[in-house]
C-alpha cells in the first residue's frame, strides 16, 4: 500500500512521508499537490508580501530579504518548506558585450533521488539566460520557485554602472496561505482548487465557484462598493454603488439607476396664447414646447407635478395648462380639463397640480408635453404663463 503517514510507524518514516503529509502553509491545487509560493506578511503590517523581497545593493549585486516559502515537487515528492532566516547577497555575471539577457533569481530544491545529481539541498540561485537581441526568459528547472526576473544590459559590469535595479527587476513572487485561509493575490491570478475557496484580489474578496472567481458582493447579493465598481455583474438584479455615488441595478444588459428619476424640466420665459384649443406653443417664448421624457419604473406608476405662474387678461376668463402623455407616436393619455391647472386672474398667481399615471410599461420611455389655452376669448384676450415646470417622480 502506498498510503503515507507521519509519526505513526515506529521506524522507517522517510523525508517523503513527512513532506507528503504536512498540512501547514499549503494552498491546494488538487487533492495532493499544493501551490508553490511565499508566506505573506511584513514587519509593520503595511505590505502583503515582504518575504524574499530583493533590491539592488551594489552594481552587480542584489540583497534578498529573509522569508519562508513552500516549493511543490512531483506528486510523489510532496512539498518542500524552505526558510531564509537572514538576508542574502547574490551577484550577477557581467553583461554580454552586444546583447541583453534575462536572468532568473529562484529558490531551488536539489534532490538527488529524483534529479540524478549529487546534491540534496535547498539553494538560492541565479539561472542565467542567453544573451540575445530579443532576450527570452530561461527555462525553469523542476522544483524551482521563481522570485524575480533581472534584465542584465549589454556590457553591464561593476566598472560601468552595473545593473539599473530600479528598472531591471520584475517581481514574480506569489503568496500562499494555510489550507482554508484567504489568499492575498499578488501577481498572476490562478484558478481555485475547490468551490468555496476565498482570495483577496484587487481590493475585493472573491470566492471560487468551481469555474471562476466571483467577487464577494456578487456571490452574496450585496451591493458592490464603488471601490470595486469595475467588477462585472453576475446576475440580473444585482446592485452596485457607482463611482458617481448613484445606486445602480444590472438589468441584464447594462447598469441603470436603481431608482430612476426624478425627471424635471422648466422654462422661466414668459409666454402667452390667444388659442381657445390646446396648443403647445406660447408666443414670446424662445423655446417651445415644454417636454420631459422618463423611463417607467418597475412599479409601472409615476407621480407627475406640473404648474406655472399664470394669468388671464380678464377675471372672468380662465387660463388652462394640461399635459399630454405619449409613447413614441402613440398618445397614451390626452390633455384633459379635469386634470388641468386653472387660473382666472389678471394678476400672476402660482398654481400647480399633481396626478398619478398608472399601468405604464416598465422600462419603456414616455414623454409628457405641456399644452395651454384660454376660455373664453376675444381677439384681445390672452392667457399668460411664466415659470412653467413638469416633474416626474417614479413610484415604488
Amino acid at each position: 500500500m502506498n498510503l503515507r503517514s507521519s509519526w505513526v510507524t515506529e521506524t522507517g518514516q522517510t523525508r517523503e512521508d513527512t513532506r507528503l503529509t504536512q498540512t501547514g502553509a499549503t494552498t491546494m491545487t488538487d487533492p495532493v499537490k499544493v501551490r508553490s509560493g511565499i508566506l505573506p506578511g511584513s514587519y509593520d503590517g503595511q505590505y502583503r508580501l515582504s518575504g524574499f523581497w530583493t533590491f539592488g545593493s551594489a552594481a552587480m549585486s542584489a540583497t534578498v530579504s529573509e522569508g519562508r516559502a513552500v516549493i511543490q515537487g512531483e506528486v510523489s515528492q510532496g512539498a518542500f518548506p524552505v526558510t531564509l532566516p537572514a538576508s542574502e547577497v547574490v551577484t550577477f555575471a557581467p553583461g554580454n558585450a552586444q546583447y541583453r539577457r534575462i536572468d532568473l533569481l529562484v529558490l531551488r530544491i536539489h534532490d538527488k533521488l529524483y534529479d540524478g545529481g549529487e546534491r540534496t539541498e535547498a539553494t538560492l540561485e541565479i539561472i542565467q539566460g542567453a544573451p540575445e537581441q530579443d532576450p527570452k526568459v530561461p527555462l525553469i528547472p523542476p522544483r524551482c520557485l521563481p522570485l524575480y526576473e533581472v534584465l542584465v544590459p549589454a556590457g553591464a559590469s561593476a566598472g560601468n554602472g552595473g545593473i539599473p535595479w530600479a528598472s531591471s527587476l520584475k517581481d514574480l513572487r506569489t503568496p500562499i496561505v494555510a489550507l482554508g485561509g484567504i489568499l492575498p493575490v499578488e501577481g498572476a491570478v490562478l484558478p481555485g482548487a475547490y468551490p468555496g475557496q476565498y482570495q483577496d484580489a484587487a481590493g475585493a474578496l472573491q470566492r471560487w465557484d468551481g469555474g471562476t472567481w466571483v467577487s464577494y458582493p456578487s456571490a452574496l447579493g450585496g451591493i458592490i462598493p464603488s471601490s470595486a465598481s469595475t467588477t462585472p455583474a453576475s446576475y440580473t438584479g444585482q446592485y452596485r454603488d457607482s463611482t458617481g455615488g448613484q445606486l445602480q441595478r444590472w438589468n441584464g444588459t447594462a447598469w441603470a439607476p436603481a431608482v430612476p428619476g426624478p425627471y424635471f424640466v422648466d422654462n422661466g420665459d414668459y409666454g402667452d396664447t390667444t388659442s381657445t384649443t390646446y396648443t403647445s406653443t406660447l408666443a414670446g417664448r424662445a423655446t417651445n414646447p415644454l417636454t420631459v421624457s422618463f423611463v417607467a419604473p418597475p412599479s409601472r406608476a409615476v407621480a407627475v407635478s406640473f404648474g406655472a405662474k399664470m394669468r388671464s387678461t380678464s377675471n372672468d376668463h380662465y387660463a388652462y395648462m394640461a399635459l399630454k402623455l405619449t409613447q413614441g407616436a402613440t398618445v397614451v393619455n390626452d390633455v384633459d380639463d379635469d386634470y388641468a391647472v386653472i387660473a382666472a386672474s389678471q394678476n400672476m398667481i402660482s398654481a400647480a397640480n399633481t396626478r398619478r399615471y398608472s399601468n405604464l410599461t416598465a422600462g419603456a420611455t414616455y414623454t409628457l408635453t405641456a399644452f395651454f389655452r384660454v376660455i373664453t376669448n376675444t381677439t384681445t384676450l390672452k392667457a399668460g404663463f411664466d415659470n412653467t415646470f413638469i416633474k416626474v417622480d417614479p413610484l415604488p
